[in-house]
């Protein structure tokens, strides 16, 4: 991609989304507003915002990346992410909203009367937002190094800047409108760019992508390796090389690669045939060597059907205990409308998802090198310059990027949005909007710093696993708080601490890359099979164990809850006036 388009097309959302922002800001003026836009969103406006910052790095470059390496079985992440919304409508949604709460601590508190309760669902809030936002960063890294050369760093650290200025000057008020804007951005710039692309793809005689045997080559390509790689060669190919192999270095050499291991130094440049195999990574040896965390497919390919069950369960489960999704609801009136949102929502997700097999069949076609090189997160972005190139390919390259940025910048102001409010309410001293600004700088440094010394995960792959951390601890608290009486505040402590803390725990081992191969990995890589069984088993037996313990309030907060919200008082017509006979 021509760097000054992309640069043209990052800069223009950057800029729009700061003007959108300061629209929202000349009409927040109170602490309401800044943390619940005072709970007059309209639903169809709230739906956008709610797609907006819910379709994130993951969505906008990791689905189509997993596609192009792992299959269409890489499905399940999009049907995962829309269907977890419809699990939420079902259950939480209308409930949730009424309430009256700011915050997942704040429901946990006035459900249980139980400040401790309180505490544990702060931290895992704030350990979900964290977790949430490593991809986002490193998404947004990788963008700025393709379009710049500059060093992943750099791009998380814009991206932080940025959220950080709209966060803390307008509040949920400010987000709401720069997140709905976002959500039809991100659907213009991949929608458009992919009709070209389709049209490209029939005009080469619409090949079809081999999905059950190792990818190829469909054209002569240039790979760059900008970092040490050693690669496993299946069968032997003839390659042109500029730089180091094998230990030897060579400019424009041509030489066949035979059968086996092979060593790529830093910056060296290799040209494949068309119809050569591509030679995968030796993920052992690149782990070792820079300090990669091992990406998800390798226990997949070992136990499949467990790792898919996982994905089902993380995602489905998942998404009614993400912060900076269940906060939203709170900026409905009432829950009709948070009822109505997530209707809309399942419908703007649906056309979002319909694009992602696209661009991933498409990839796995024309950006087969990814797989090498292991930037699969990448392919959204170079397609249009591989398959239509010249300035019509940098104009569709640019407008992708700008999406691409969209996507770091909505769903991280959510998840800053989120975790400076648990911050401002449960760790500063609560001064209202005053600590709620100084709380963002902690909610968005600390994963910045993270996202420098964690391992290239993929972005889908790191998102699913605070999907399970979600899944793990808000799901049967919300479930069993809601529809269940008997739920006791040390009920929910445990099964807190056991399915959330479990979870993460394992879900940090597996981005430290610290699990052995084989179960080991895959059970701490996609710990919801047995992570959300335990979490609402503890909740249950211990609630079950302590039944004494039931909160007082336990009845009046349970009809606030499930009784429809009383319609709001009708205008009183003024009094005609009396009229002399």
């Amino acid at each position: 991609m021509n760097r000054t388009y992309g640069i043209a097309g990052v800069t223009a959302v950057v800029l729009a989304t700061v003007l959108v922002g300061a629209l929202g800001l000349r009409i927040s003026r109170t602490t309401s507003d800044f943390y619940v836009a005072s709970r007059t969103v309209a639903p169809r406006l709230n739906a956008c915002a709610v797609s907006g910052e819910y379709l994130s790095a993951a969505s906008f470059l990791g689905v189509a990346g997993l596609v192009l390496a792992q299959g269409v079985d890489m499905l399940w992440f999009p049907i995962g992410y829309t269907a977890g919304f419809l699990v939420l409508l079902v259950f939480v949604a209308a409930p949730l909203r009424r309430s009256g709460a700011y915050t997942l601590p704040d429901f946990a508190e006035a459900r249980l009367e139980s400040r401790a309760v309180r505490r544990v669902a702060g931290v895992l809030v704030v350990g979900i937002g964290w977790l949430y936002l490593l991809p986002q960063l490193r998404g947004a890294g990788l963008t700025l190094r393709l379009l710049t050369g500059a060093p992943g760093w750099l791009g998380a650290l814009v991206v932080a800047a940025v959220v950080t200025a709209a966060v803390a000057a307008g509040g949920m008020r400010s987000i709401t409108f720069v997140q709905a804007f976002q959500y039809w951005l991100k659907l213009t710039a991949l929608l458009v760019p992919v009709l070209f692309l389709l049209l490209a793809w029939r005009a080469d005689r619409a090949p079809a992508p081999a999905w059950d045997q190792r990818p190829v080559f469909h054209r002569s390509t240039e790979v760059r390796v900008d970092r040490p790689l050693t690669v496993t060669v299946r069968e032997p190919v003839g390659v042109t090389v500029s730089g180091t192999v094998d230990g030897r270095t060579v400019h424009g050499v041509s030489q066949r690669l035979a059968e086996g291991p092979h060593r790529f130094g830093a910056d060296t440049t290799v040209r494949f045939p068309a119809g050569a195999v591509v030679p995968l990574p030796d993920r052992t040896a690149g782990r070792a060597l820079a300090g990669r965390a091992e990406p998800l497919s390798s226990s997949r390919e070992q136990h499949g059907l467990y790792a898919t069950y996982g994905l089902i369960l993380a995602t489905f489960l998942g998404t009614m205990g993400l912060p900076h999704v269940v906060v939203r609801f709170y900026t409905n009136p009432d829950g009709r409308a948070a009822r109505r949102t997530t209707v809309s929502v399942l419908g703007l997700l649906g056309a979002f998802y319909l694009l992602m097999p696209l661009y991933g069949m498409l990839g796995r076609l024309y950006a087969p090198d990814l797989l090498l090189t292991g930037d699969t997160d990448a392919a959204v972005l170079v397609l249009p310059q591989r398959l239509i190139g010249g300035a019509a390919g940098n104009l569709l390259g640019a407008l992708v990027a700008g999406g691409a940025c969209a996507a770091f910048l909505s769903t991280a102001s959510g998840l800053t949005m989120s975790v400076a409010g648990v911050l401002a309410q449960d760790v500063l001293p609560t001064l209202g909007v005053r600590h709620f600004r100084l709380a963002t700088l902690p909610a968005i440094a600390v994963p910045t710093a993270a996202s420098a010394l964690v391992g290239d995960l993929p972005v889908a792959d790191a998102v699913g696993l605070a999907f399970a951390v979600s899944a793990s601890s808000f799901c049967p608290l919300l479930v069993l708080g809601i529809w269940w009486r008997g739920l006791t505040p040390q009920g929910a402590i445990a099964g807190l601490l056991l399915g959330g803390g479990s979870a993460l725990t394992a879900v940090t081992a597996t981005i430290a890359g610290g699990a052995d191969p084989g179960w080991p990995h895959t059970l701490l890589a996609w710990p919801a099979v047995w992570s959300v069984p335990a979490g609402f088993a503890a909740m249950i037996l211990i609630s079950l164990a302590t039944r004494n313990r039931v909160p007082p309030g336990t009845a009046a907060t349970m009809a606030r809850l499930h009784l429809p919200e009383p319609p709001p008082p009708s205008p009183r017509p003024s009094p005609r006036p009396r009229t002399r006979p």
